[in-house]
């Protein structure tokens, strides 16, 4: 996660992009969460790769740290100072890798039953898409394990996405095999790359399958984020989640789904579906749709739809869609 979420301003000016709130809850929180619940055994450690300390900073580390004292886990953080590719962030925690363990990248959600095949030496989570020249695409062998790895084929493959999530048996096995490709200076636009640390795992004969998600959801810029949280508030309400906390509720009304945390106060106002409210938010004379506002703001005289709002902004208007980051005003 160490990336510094530029698709995303001025959302990830202040607030990396991990952290960015999804139905109630930071990305990586979600991620992390899901992945524990699904496993077949309990977390003990959760290794974090970040980036630079004046970005990633002690807020950081504290709400990660958090994270993991809430799974029963170790917290671990390591430092990618350099932007040198998947395989480098991985090797950057070289002292977490070894036993079982789930890599993912900070920047999406899913939906799965993680079903791992005793039979395999890892499993790569893909997603079918409809588009595959777009993605990095899994190829599968007539027993259905993957034979290669294909990024933004020109000529069909298959249409099954690699999506970023990844479970190795023996995680030392990757490390070994990208310790190689880092001898090797094997880079490409001069980066390191995960995908050719699996593929000399390949190569030795180590058996990858694919495992397919019920729903994948990106949160790279700020349209699909606005369709992940509509995505994940449904997942939510229909897994029974309390999304509603202690509100102040003045001639106003919610229209479910949404998540409002404690502490907001809606007056005069109507809020929903598919909005998320952070904790501390006032909003009055206003009309919300499709909306993630996030903490201690100041709403009025607000018709919003598909709109990101940040923490510590004052809005005062009558426009129809903005997205605005943390400590602006607009009155």
């Amino acid at each position: 996660m160490a990336g510094r979420g530029s698709r995303l301003r001025p959302h990830t000016l202040s607030v990396p992009k991990p952290l960015v709130p999804v139905a109630g809850a930071p990305i990586v929180h979600q991620l992390v969460s899901d992945i524990a619940r699904v496993l077949p055994e309990p977390v003990t450690e959760i290794a974090y790769v970040l980036g630079d300390p004046a970005y990633f900073g002690d807020e950081v580390v504290a709400s990660l740290t958090e994270l993991s004292k809430s799974l029963g886990a170790k917290t671990s953080i390591y430092r990618q100072n350099s932007p040198l590719g998947t395989g480098h962030a991985v090797m950057c925690a070289a002292p977490s890798l070894y036993g079982p363990a789930v890599i993912a990248y900070a920047d999406t959600l899913i939906r799965t039953d993680l079903v791992l095949d005793p039979k395999a030496d890892s499993v790569i989570w893909v997603n079918k898409v409809t588009n595959p020249e777009q993605f990095g695409v899994v190829q599968l062998d007539k027993s259905g394990a993957i034979s290669a790895l294909v990024e933004k084929p020109k000529e069909f493959v298959s249409d099954l996405a690699v999506i970023g999530v990844y479970y190795f048996k023996e995680i030392g096995d990757l490390k070994t095999a990208l310790q190689s490709v880092l001898d090797d200076n094997l880079t490409h636009g001069g980066e390191y790359q995960i995908n050719d640390g699996i593929l000399r795992m390949m190569k030795e004969g180590k058996r990858f399958v694919p495992g397919e998600v019920a729903a994948w959801m990106d949160c790279g810029n700020p349209k699909v984020i606005l369709e992940t949280n509509t995505q994940m508030l449904d997942f939510l309400t229909s897994e029974g989640k309390q999304l509603v906390g202690t509100v102040t509720l003045e001639n106003s009304s919610i229209i479910p789904p949404c998540h409002i945390a404690d502490g907001v106060t809606l007056i005069n106002s109507t809020v929903g579906p598919h909005v998320s409210i952070g904790e501390g938010t006032i909003i009055v004379n206003s009309t919300i749709e499709k909306s993630i506002i996030q903490t201690n703001s100041s709403l009025k005289n607000a018709s919003l739809k598909n709109s990101i709002i940040g923490n510590h902004v004052r809005f005062n208007g009558e426009y129809s869609r903005v997205s605005i980051g943390d400590y602006s005003e607009l009155e």
